[in-house]
């Protein structure tokens, strides 16, 4: 899954793809580089941001939405943890929803996911982006993400959304201290018996920067965590991933088919 952030203030690529042309243009080089679908945000959910409105939203997405409907020809997911928004990106050629609040912010979105039938990404995230690194962390984060995907699963599964629509992602990085990061990594195979189909998003994150500081004790900046990213994802698709969510889509394309092809290897 490539990532296409239509925003001024995402932690990596904020206002790299703010015209539609330059959006266009990153969209259809993920397609040539092999990824197998896009993910598009208009709204950044990095720490320490606080959102934007639906209009707002709605004003970036639709017009790369728009430009891109008949040129691309994987799916597009839409990022975004509003019903309202979702509804409109879906009838503008969206086909997947991937929500990072796992349905804590507006449970109506699993409504509009039932009624397109549009397959739903739920992500497991402590408190909000605003204040998910500021707030406590779990004691146990295998049982407070398990926990909280379940209760996710329950409001989709309610609202009519069908089980081989779901999928499930740990949230990596979002309210998860350094050690957490590593041990959901880790420990992938505990969430494969939820039973759902399970992403994974570390892609160029902060644990990865903090891992490879410098001497000097600054973090790698995002740009520079791409062989970080890379080894991430090899852990992630080793241990049962079945979805990587990743900015560098040439270089993970390579680095996925490696790691399937050690996976099916060891059976």
């Amino acid at each position: 899954m490539g990532v296409l952030n239509v925003t001024p203030d995402s932690f990596s690529d904020g206002g790299k793809h703010l015209s539609v042309g330059k959006a266009v243009a990153a969209a259809l080089e993920m397609q040539r580089a092999g990824a197998d679908l896009l993910d598009i945000g208009g709204e950044s959910t990095k720490p320490g941001s606080t959102g934007v409105s639906v209009a707002e939203e709605l004003s970036r997405l639709l017009p790369v939405l728009e430009a891109l409907n008949g040129r691309l020809k994987i799916p597009i997911s839409v990022d975004t943890r509003k019903a309202a928004v979702a509804e409109i990106a879906l009838g503008a050629g969206a086909e997947m929803l991937n929500d990072i609040s796992g349905l804590r912010f507006d449970a109506r979105l699993a409504e509009v996911a039932a009624k397109h039938r549009a397959p739903l990404i739920l992500m497991h995230s402590r408190g909000t982006p605003e204040t998910m690194q500021k707030m406590g962390f779990a004691k146990n984060v295998m049982r407070d993400v398990t926990n909280g995907l379940r209760r996710s699963v329950a409001v989709a599964r309610r609202a009519g959304v069908a089980k081989s629509q779901i999928v499930v992602d740990p949230g990596v990085g979002f309210g998860k201290s350094f050690a957490q990061n590593y041990e959901l990594l880790a420990k992938l195979p505990m969430l494969a018996k939820l039973g759902y189909a399970l992403l994974v998003g570390t892609s160029r994150k902060g644990f990865i920067g903090k891992t490879l500081e410098s001497k000097a004790g600054k973090p790698a900046a995002p740009q520079e965590r791409i062989w970080g990213t890379a080894a991430t994802v090899t852990a992630s698709i080793l241990n049962g991933a079945h979805m990587v969510r990743v900015h560098d889509v040439a270089e993970m394309v390579q680095v996925c088919r490696v790691a399937d092809e050690i996976a099916k290897a060891r059976g």
